[in-house]
């Protein structure tokens, strides 16, 4: 809040200096610092430069032992963080615990980075289990990140503590945090080596949990799915990478995918928990955009009931809402207009909802915050399904241009299975796809019976 001061204000001052790519004396040290002309700390400014550049190890022990002789052994914590980033980076190990017992000798408390740094160095070395006891120390103040508890678990597996790991696992979506795909893909790899229906079940578990949160493995993740299904003895799986036909059916097994669109006995479950939990829990959201007229006027071609949800100030006059526009908008469709205090959001879903299973919505809007406020796993599905079958996403606008929609498919793109096979969508390497677009690639798995 407070304004800027006038040093702050200042452009950088123009680096004059090279960073060192070999360890350094305590005389180029002393001369590399008189040659600076930075305003900063010195010390900071290179240590950080370091970190940012991945310098070696061996040049930043060089900067810290020359800061240490200036300073009676003493080298701050600043710098000792930004050394352990480095060592980490460059998994040396053995500088990691060095620090480490730098640290636990000198502080009785570390802060968030420092614990998550000493966890991601210590978790490849034979003190592995330490990186547990920090992370004991992090629960006392704050939930462990879902980064550290990756850390923690991928240790566990790679010094064979299967126990541990399925532990902190329980542990990490018990906080209700979204385990990192690495994490998932871990169990998968580790399980590649074991020959235990308990352990097959717990994976079998992870996919379904991908299922219900909607949740899409990356390209390599897929991978290890298939190497572990196929590595099952006695079980004769089969993997192929495919895709899903317009129709829904699959193109390397010819099953049929399930379908995008609700029952009747979900759709008027769906209702009611929206109606419940939703709109009468008070959940708020966005705005509406002025480009109002041109939409509705495209879909008003095609012969198309409409119902246009806003605010009372929209049909006031001002730069942003103009009153001709508003008069076209009401002649093309039916308008809802609520007080300005009210978020127009709950009517929008309200009014879909009663418009029956055939109705569908065009909002930017994803609905994240409406599906947080959905507490049971089966109506958050039920609820993300609604949505892909629902939604009309604009995929392009530009000025003069036809306003196009992204295509609704008739399949529910979701993990799914039928005991025998398994379909699990997943996204490509290197692909990038919108928020509201969904994979088009399949990971089809076939049991041979």
């Amino acid at each position: 809040m407070n304004p800027q001061s006038k040093d702050d204000a200042l452009p950088p001052v123009k680096n004059t200096i090279q960073l060192p790519t070999k360890p350094l004396n305590s005389k180029e040290w002393d001369k590399l610092k008189e040659d600076f002309k930075g305003k900063v700390n010195f010390e900071s400014w290179i240590i950080s430069q370091m970190a940012h550049g991945h310098s070696s190890v061996d040049v930043a022990k060089s900067l810290l032992a020359w800061v240490a002789a200036k300073n009676n052994g003493i080298v701050g914590y600043d710098l000792l963080v930004k050394y352990l980033h480095l060592c980490v980076f460059h998994e040396q190990t053995s500088e990691v615990i060095d620090v480490y017992e730098i640290m636990k000798a000198r502080y009785k408390t570390l802060e968030s980075g420092a614990y998550t740094l000493l966890i991601r160095g210590l978790i490849h070395s034979d003190r592995w289990r330490e990186a547990l006891l920090l992370l004991e120390d992090i629960k006392k103040v704050m939930i462990p990140s879902r980064k550290n508890y990756n850390d923690c678990i991928q240790g566990a597996l790679l010094h064979q503590d299967v126990n541990i790991a399925w532990n902190l696992y329980q542990e990490l979506v018990g906080h209700d945090l979204i385990p990192m795909l690495e994490t998932l893909k871990a169990f998968f790899d580790f399980g590649k080596d074991i020959k235990d229906d308990h352990y097959s079940n717990k994976l079998l578990d992870i996919l379904l949990y991908l299922r219900n949160n909607q949740l899409y493995p990356g390209e390599s993740f897929a991978h290890s799915i298939k190497t572990w299904f196929e590595s099952v003895p006695g079980q004769q799986w089969k993997g192929q990478f495919t895709t899903i036909q317009k129709s829904g059916q699959c193109s390397g097994c010819g099953k049929t995918i399930e379908s995008i669109r609700l029952s009747p006995e979900e759709y008027e479950f769906l209702k009611g928990k929206i109606m419940r939990d939703v709109i009468d829990g008070g959940d708020q959201y966005k705005k509406t955009t002025p480009s109002l007229l041109e939409l509705v006027s495209q879909l008003a071609k095609q012969n198309l009931r409409l119902l246009v949800l806003g605010r009372k100030h929209m049909l006031k006059k001002s730069s942003r809402w103009r009153k001709d526009e508003m008069e076209k908008v009401q002649k093309q469709a039916c308008c809802f207009f609520a007080d300005d205090i009210s978020e127009d959001d709950p009517f929008l879903l309200y009014a879909t909802l009663h418009s029956g299973n055939h109705c569908k919505f065009v909002t930017k809007d994803l609905m994240r915050d409406h599906k947080a406020c959905l507490h049971d796993a089966k109506t958050q599905h039920l609820f993300f399904k609604w949505q892909q079958g629902h939604q009309l996403a604009i995929m392009n606008k530009f000025p003069g241009s036809k306003i196009t929609f992204q295509h609704i498919l008739s399949y529910d793109t979701v993990v799914q299975t039928t005991g025998d096979s398994w379909h699990i969508p997943y996204d490509e390497d290197l692909v990038e796809r919108y928020s509201y677009e969904v994979p088009t690639k399949w990971l089809c798995l076939q049991r041979k019976t």
